[in-house]
């Protein structure tokens, strides 16, 4: 005689979310959020995208023209500059923003006296009115340091940066790292508080000397705080406009002008708001991509 010896099938364990009840609280809260979100959001990006492709003056009646607006932008020379100003003095502001505020941070989490008011005093610049603060820095860069090159007889010195076609986009370089150095510092610091004191300590014993303490310890520690410092600087970078403003107006004969500033001055002013709409759009665009490869490299940079 044969026993049929049958299969037993384990029972698939119910998913703790699938009878969990949700408070309709939540749902009350987050989408009506959801709605303003899309609609303040979404709906005006939406509307640029249409407008881009007609040859609205922001007013009035307007005809649909297709790509033309986008077709016309890669054959302007202005555009050209503008987008690769804006990436040079981005790379820079990027580069010289992390390298300063992790020194900072790194100085600052040390055990110094008085490291709770250099934290105050170097976090002053970011709560100050880019705009007021920028035309400060305009006074700066006109009178006091043009002197101060007469003086001490150093002739690239002696005239206003700020007129000097080859020299005006370090102001703005300047104002930029300096205010957005604080911000930097504080998510630098944020990170590297989560290191625990006992690593540095084991590494102490080993007769780890402070440059390999900071390379093969604090680095890769805050890997992802630099990530995050890393992505929100070249964005913040990329959208200077109002250092451009209070500084140089996009001049000495448009050398300084960024792609946000040039959309505003044109798109506004210059009678050109669907061709500026237009790219607004395209420079969204060109962010997003920034980003996405930013974040991608990071994160392969963190897994190694």
């Amino acid at each position: 005689m044969t026993t049929s010896v049958a299969t037993v099938r384990p029972r698939k364990r119910p998913s703790s979310f699938s009878h969990r009840r949700v408070d309709r609280a939540f749902y009350w809260m987050t989408v009506p959020a959801v709605i303003l979100f899309m609609i303040f959001l979404y709906g005006p990006f939406l509307q640029g995208i249409f407008y881009s492709l007609t040859n609205s003056k922001g007013y009035g009646k307007f005809k649909f023209v297709g790509l033309a607006n986008y077709f016309a932008i890669f054959r302007d020379p202005r555009v050209g500059r503008a987008y690769l100003f804006t990436f040079v003095i981005a790379i820079l502001i990027t580069v010289l923003v992390n390298a300063i505020a992790l020194f900072l941070a790194v100085a600052l989490n040390s055990r110094i006296a008085f490291k709770d008011g250099f934290r105050a005093i170097f976090f002053i610049p970011y709560t100050l009115s880019v705009l007021v603060i920028g035309y400060v820095f305009k006074y700066i860069f006109m009178v006091p340091l043009p002197e101060l090159g007469k003086a001490l007889g150093i002739d690239w010195l002696s005239t206003s940066m700020l007129t000097n076609p080859d020299l005006a986009w370090f102001p703005i370089v300047f104002l930029c790292v300096w205010q957005s150095v604080a911000y930097s510092v504080l998510i630098y610091l944020a990170g590297l508080q989560t290191i625990d004191s006992e690593i540095y300590e084991a590494a102490a014993i080993d007769g780890v000397n402070a440059w390999q303490n900071f390379w093969q310890i604090t680095f890769p520690l805050i890997g992802p705080f630099f990530t995050i410092n890393l992505v929100l600087s070249m964005k913040n970078a990329l959208g200077t406009f109002d250092q451009v403003v209070a500084l140089t107006g996009g001049g000495p004969d448009s050398k300084t002008e960024t792609v946000s500033y040039l959309i505003y001055q044109n798109g506004l002013s210059g009678g050109e708001f669907a061709y500026q709409t237009a790219n607004a759009v395209l420079f969204f665009i060109v962010l997003a991509i920034v980003a996405f490869i930013q974040l991608g490299i990071s994160r392969r940079q963190e897994k190694v």
